[in-house]
């Protein structure tokens, strides 16, 4: 574990009407669900008071790519919500290929034996716990910060 940054996370899943939120532990033990954020004006503002309650070492927001890498609008959206979010609360922001975090907490949800309707409202938070479970992998056997930061740059547009 010798590259690992000490210190909690909060996991971003950022989508068109809910937002997930999960964060793990100071060692990145574990990953677990925070809750839904409804997808409107207040959303940033609620996301700004679970940073101040956990005050993370950072933010880890999934980033859909399609499945070729490419850039889609979710892609944008996403990009804007996380930029949003550093400037708001001042925490650095990751952006981590989230590909498969939706389809892996589908599939997790379906396997437990919740359908499809009854684990919406959860979806976004197992997917939440899905990417940043993942970054926080990548860090331990890279010894390396997943994703990319969002350059300073972007913060004041």
């Amino acid at each position: 574990m010798s590259g690992f940054r000490r210190g909690v996370r909060l996991g971003i899943d950022v989508g068109r009407a809910r937002v997930g939120v999960a964060r793990c532990d100071p060692d990145g033990m574990l990953a677990v669900p925070v809750e839904t954020v409804q997808r409107d004006d207040g959303s940033i503002g609620r996301i700004a008071e679970l940073v101040a309650e956990y005050e993370p070492l950072e933010l880890v927001v999934g980033l859909p790519v399609n499945m070729q890498g490419a850039d889609t609008a979710s892609t944008t959206d996403a990009r804007e919500f996380a930029a949003a979010l550093q400037d708001r609360t001042g925490t650095p922001v990751r952006l981590v290929d989230e590909r498969l975090s939706t389809v892996t907490a589908h599939a997790a949800l379906r396997s437990s034996g919740r359908t499809q309707k009854n684990s919406r409202s959860i979806v976004d938070q197992v997917a939440a716990v899905v990417l940043l479970q993942q970054a926080i992998d990548t860090e331990k056997s890279t010894g390396n910060p997943p994703g990319a930061t969002i350059p300073l740059d972007e913060e004041s547009r």
